[in-house]
């Protein structure tokens, strides 16, 4: 068995509120959910705007179909206009 945790670090430029960021992240996270069959969870910068770090975490028993998964998803935040990817990280146990 492999657990996939991902860490990405998000910048919502059109944020001017902990509300309009909420929307913005809800909706995402929504959408990574349905699209990917994995958990998302807001991890850090719950009181900043602008910024958030989600934690995106999936389970299965081949490393590679589990990557492939997390490279889906990153690949679908950097698409998304809304925000902007700064960073990321992938780990596998």
């Amino acid at each position: 068995m492999v657990v996939g945790i991902c860490i990405v670090e998000l910048h919502i430029p059109d944020s001017g509120s902990l509300k309009g960021k909420r929307q913005v992240i809800k909706s995402i996270k929504d959408r990574i959910r349905q699209n990917y069959n994995v958990s998302v969870a807001e991890i850090d910068g719950h009181d900043l705007w602008q910024r958030v770090v989600l934690g995106i975490a999936c389970i299965g028993v081949e490393k590679r179909y589990l990557n492939g998964v997390l490279d889906k998803v990153i690949n679908m935040l950097q698409a998304n206009h809304t925000v902007e990817l700064l960073k990321y990280n992938m780990e596998f146990l």
